[in-house]
């Protein structure tokens, strides 16, 4: 084979390996390109389970998270749970009347997601740590249920949560499922359910 001729072989191995580098590209990004950051919006139940009965709160929240690789993300979250309206017994038994007990909690908590990959279906376990914000008015309230709850005018407690749930992947949209016991640290600690749902989007 002459000289001319290797020289057009190589290019034309070159142009075959630019042209399959170019096609391939395109097919690996897109099947990492949904890995990297995830955020999401959810809706909040907890119950708070220190009053007698337990009470159940609906809220909203936020998360963000960020992948070390395909099974680990680092993921950050904020909730806040609305006011709620209780009925109170006073002290004489019979009586009873609806107040705005006013009290509200603030959940934000860190740590570490495992997850099973990165296809369209996930399973996966968490374990976070943080903060619960309660927040309370006792302008309406009678002062039996600051009692019960054990506040007065509110107070931030050490928080730890481990949970687990599903998330499910149309492209960079998805939505996600998960529940958990969020425990806070006062005078021991106190353990509630957690559960959210929400739509995510990955890129």
């Amino acid at each position: 084979m002459s000289i001319k001729g290797e020289n057009v072989m190589k290019r034309c191995l070159g142009l075959i390996v630019i042209g399959m580098f170019f096609t391939a590209a395109p097919i690996v990004m897109a099947q990492g390109q949904f890995d990297h950051v995830e955020v999401g919006v959810f809706a909040d139940y907890f119950r708070f389970a220190q009053t007698s009965p337990a009470r159940n709160y609906l809220g909203v929240g936020a998360r963000a998270a960020f992948a070390v690789n395909r099974n680990v993300q680092i993921e950050a979250e904020m909730a806040y749970d609305f006011k709620r309206n209780y009925t109170v017994t006073y002290t004489n038994g019979v009586n009873s009347t609806t107040v705005n007990a006013t009290f509200r909690t603030l959940h934000g908590l860190f740590g570490p997601k495992f997850q099973t990959g990165s296809g369209p279906f996930r399973f996966f376990i968490t374990g976070k740590a943080g903060f619960d914000n309660f927040s309370f008015s006792n302008a309406s309230a009678p002062t039996g249920f600051t009692n019960a709850v054990g506040l007065s005018s509110g107070r931030t407690d050490f928080a730890v949560y481990p949970g687990a749930g599903i998330e499910a992947f149309a492209g960079p949209l998805g939505i996600r499922l998960e529940a958990g016991d969020e425990v806070y640290f006062d005078n021991g600690a106190h353990n509630n359910l957690k559960v959210t749902i929400g739509p995510q989007l990955r890129f």
